[in-house]
């Protein structure tokens, strides 16, 4: 693909997938490019999209590997240094003092720089976005007494008209990003189906200053504000817009834009420069009432192609998105909550329901704007051209769960490397409610494991840890399956056993069954049976040298429940959004077997794919448990141990209001102090957390066992940072930030286990037709795609649509290309089509849809009728 087809790649497929949706069948076929959320930048939105037909098997591009007998990474050591500016980057990056930067950069002249040096080459990714996040807290600020015109839904909605999107995708972006005003990412799916009302949103909410001073005003008076002499006053003093800015990248120049639009309404702006470190503090862990900012200029990335952005609407705007005090503070329309809610366990029984819901869910989200979005960008991550690393098509490589198993040097086995990143160890890093920031999440990824792999070019899960799943669903759900790992049925009704764990009694510590807690039997929507292979015991150790048990799976199940509930010694009231969610469509588990590790899970709530319709129960990177990295009971228990003395907290929101620490689990107080005296205590007792449950899978002998490892491991490493993946952290140094990871010589995967995602498939295509044709004449166009040169393979290929415009820019019709053979498709322009066309210059759209990747690819090419 050349450098201007990728500049424009962006807007063209936000416009071709608002167009098919609009204009094409009813079901649309359209393959979704971005998770939940999904990090800021922080966070991971990594929830599943949405297939409306089954597919084929993903075929990867072959990689050839190095011929080498190795466990994990292809490398010994990776040294990670914080560098905050992209062209500094670029130039450490030439010289090699760095191997890659881990940082999507939307910079024109800094992807320039890199196109245009032979020692460099880069991965692109359509995952990034930027937005504004409000503080809600208000009207007036309890810390300072000052008003902030924020809490008002009204005014929040009000500055989508004050934002000129264009401007900021053109001149300050340089062309590489498209305006973007919903929560949806413009080029996935769920946009399209929902493309209605989108153009209308698009419309109802374009740039228009002068709507937006009115709106404004008007609150501002009934909030007792007044306009003195063109600048906005209440109680006598200029009404003050504290503006947080970033400075590593766009969002600098973006946050001046802002600032100089509000000023030019009438408010006194203040601009608040700081890195991402420097800002965290202040909008994400601390407390909002304060005052000390009013807008934050917010950066995201989509870490996993994302498979359905139904949940975005409770992440972003309600309080089960995050335990972060901002989250917390969100107060909502009780209409708006149930259907965010809803959306994000997706309560629906049809895909006309679901977008029927999500419709709704737009309008309403637009109206309260708790943030707003602004662009979706079009990125690269530069890196040395010898170096090869499996990059997420919208997470790119920072966001890739990947990265570890697949970095490595041309030719080379071992060694170390360098990556550079904007900003590391932002915040705290521990497992259940540390840091979510995608710079520390990097690393905390490489560092342990989940149950599967996000495939990064299409989104679907691959057993990582476990073998193979069953999911058995209602019939008449809207479900659907690609691979061949999981089975799928459909059964008139699910029936939840008697001896399914339903409940936990945080007094007694102890599970409760449904024969305990349900008087008339209950069903369920879904029930995912995971297996584990025989050998997980023995094979899956932990970086102290402890074997992976049962016990961790079932600490991670207690966890999903005792604190949220205020009889426990560690209750979080930020857990408890939450968890009500997750409650409202739970409705059993069931551990089948414990060697081999067999787990059931009964729910209301179901992936739109059978692939993300299993819940593993694995003790890592669910936000029910271990949001933010993975656990073993031990480790995880000193935590909780102290936490219950009040002596630290897991989240930020319960250690503000503690005033104790937030835990870290790799340096600061907790580290040297709190975690070290929990360890003493709980070697000299043998103290199993939660004993009376998890006494029944944990021995005194093993709990010493564990915690003796674990001192080890202190005393070498200076750190409880401990997970199962391909690296361990061997140190991190906060004040130089630097991280050194090394590679686990007890990491069990063949390190070439995962080197066929090491590039993905995208299509290339050229048009090729007469740019002449006689008003009622056939014209045929021949489509030539291929990749690296050969042709992309017919049953490689989902679908190629054209859109033809006639000579007013008007879109006249939507067509399907025909296969003639591997790399070549025909377009027939009829008699009838071209007979109703005018004279004028017109243009043929094309859009690949492979099968092997989420990324459509595009090609235009224009005609002239005339009689």
């Amino acid at each position: 693909m050349n450098s201007r087809k990728w500049l424009c790649l962006l807007a063209l497929m936000a416009m071709l997938s608002t167009t098919f949706a609009a204009c094409g069948p009813a079901t649309p076929e359209v393959v979704e490019v971005p998770v939940q959320v999904t990090v800021e930048v922080p966070v991971e939105v990594e929830v599943p999209v949405e297939v409306e037909v089954p597919v084929e098997v993903p075929v990867e591009v072959p990689v050839e590997a190095p011929p080498v007998d190795r466990q994990g990474t292809w490398v010994d050591t990776v040294v990670v240094v914080e560098e905050p500016n992209a062209q500094i980057a670029v130039s450490r990056l030439e010289v090699g003092d760095l191997d890659v930067y881990a940082f999507t950069v939307s910079n024109p002249e800094v992807a320039r720089s890199v196109a245009d040096s032979p020692a460099l080459d880069s991965y692109r990714s359509f995952g990034s976005y930027n937005e504004l996040s409000f503080n809600t807290a208000g009207p007036v600020f309890e810390g300072t007494g000052k008003l902030n015109p924020f809490a008002v839904p009204r005014i929040r909605e009000a500055m989508n008209w004050l934002i000129d999107r264009e401007y900021i995708a053109q001149e300050i972006m340089g062309g590489l990003a498209t305006p973007r005003w919903l929560p949806f990412n413009t080029a996935s799916g769920d946009y399209a189906r929902v493309a209605d009302v989108a153009a209308q949103l698009q419309t109802l909410y374009a740039y228009n200053i002068d709507l937006a001073s009115e709106v404004i005003g008007e609150e501002m008076e009934k909030l007792g504000a007044e306009l003195v002499g063109g600048v906005w006053q209440y109680e006598g003093e200029p009404v003050e817009i504290i503006v947080l800015i970033r400075t590593e990248d766009e969002r600098r120049n973006i946050g001046d834009y802002v600032g100089n639009q509000l000023e030019d309404i009438g408010f006194t702006v203040t601009r608040d420069y700081k890195t991402a470190g420097e800002a965290s503090p202040i909008w994400y862990s601390g407390t909002p009432s304060d005052g000390l900012f009013h807008i934050y200029t917010g950066g995201w990335i989509t870490t996993a192609v994302p498979r359905d952005l139904g949940g975005n609407i409770a992440f972003f705007y309600t309080d089960m998105g995050m335990s972060s005090p901002l989250w917390q503070a969100y107060v909502n329309d009780p209409a708006f909550y149930e259907l965010a809610e809803r959306l994000d366990n997706n309560d629906f029984r049809t895909m006309e329901e679901r977008v029927d819901m999500m419709r709704e869910a737009l309008v309403m989200a637009l109206e309260d704007s708790a943030r707003i979005w602004l662009v979706d960008r079009a990125a690269i991550t530069p890196r040395r051209a010898e170096v090869r690393v499996a990059a997420d098509l919208y997470g790119a490589v920072a966001g890739a769960w990947l990265w570890p198993m697949t970095l490595q040097r041309e030719g080379q086995v071992g060694g170390s490397m360098r990556i550079g990143m904007p900003s590391i160890l932002t915040e705290p890093w521990n497992p259940l409610n540390g840091s979510n920031w995608i710079y520390d999440m990097m690393l905390i990824r490489g560092t342990g494991e989940l149950a599967y792999i996000p495939d990064p070019y299409t989104g679907l899960w691959w057993p990582n840890r476990f073998e193979r799943a069953e999911v058995v669903v209602e019939e008449g759900l809207p479900i659907f399956n690609t691979l061949d790992w999981v089975d799928l049925q459909f059964v008139p009704e699910i029936l939840v056993p008697d001896d399914a764990w339903v409940e936990w009694d945080a007094e007694a510590q102890q599970f409760l069954t449904a024969a305990e807690v349900y008087t008339q039997p209950v069903t369920a929507r879904r029930l995912s049976t995971v297996y584990y292979p025989a050998d997980l015991y023995d094979t899956v150790k932990w970086h102290d040298g402890s074997p992976f048990s049962v016990a961790d799976v079932v600490m991670a199940m207690i966890l999903t429940f005792d604190r949220a509930q205020e009889v426990s010694p560690v209750y979080d009231a930020s857990r408890v959004p939450a968890y009500r969610s997750f409650k409202s469509s739970f409705r059993g588990m069931r551990i089948v077997s414990e060697d081999p590790l067999v787990i059931e899970t009964y729910s209301d709530f179901y992936a739109l794919d059978a692939e993300q319709s299993i819940t593993t129960w694995w003790p890592g990177f669910n936000s029910a448990n271990y949001a933010q990295g993975q656990g073993a009971w031990h480790t995880t228990g000193l935590g909780l141990m102290a936490e219950a003395e009040g002596k630290a907290a897991f989240t930020t929101n319960k250690a503000e209001e503690l005033e104790v620490e937030w835990l870290s689990y790799i340096a600061g107080p907790t580290v040297t102090d709190v975690l070290p005296e929990q360890l003493e205590m709980a070697l000299a007792e043998a103290v199993i957390p939660y004993a009376p449950t998890l006494g029944q899978y944990i021995t005194a002998g093993e709990a010493t066992a564990r915690y003796e490892n674990l001192q080890e491991w202190y005393r070498r490493r200076g750190h409880f940072w401990v997970g199962t993946g391909p690296f361990y952290l061997e140190r991190a140094f906060p004040v130089e930030g630097t991280v050194i990871l090394q590679h686990n010589p007890d990491y069990p995967d063949s390190s070439d286990r995962w080197l066929h995602f090491a590039e993905p498939a995208i299509a290339e295509v050229e048009i090729d037709g007469p740019s002449r044709v006689t008003i009622g004449d056939e014209a045929v166009y021949e489509v030539y795609v291929t990749f690296d040169g050969d042709d992309y393979a017919i049953a490689d290929i989902d679908n190629i649509k054209y859109l033809v415009f006639d000579a007013t820019g008007e879109m006249v019709y939507v067509g399907t290309a025909e296969a003639v053979q591997d790399g070549l498709w025909e377009i027939v322009l009829d008699e009838d089509l071209t007979g109703a066309l005018t004279a004028g210059s017109n243009r043929l759209s094309v859009a690949v849809v492979s099968k092997l990747v989420a990324v459509p690819t595009f090609d235009a090419i224009t005609f002239v009728t005339a009689p």
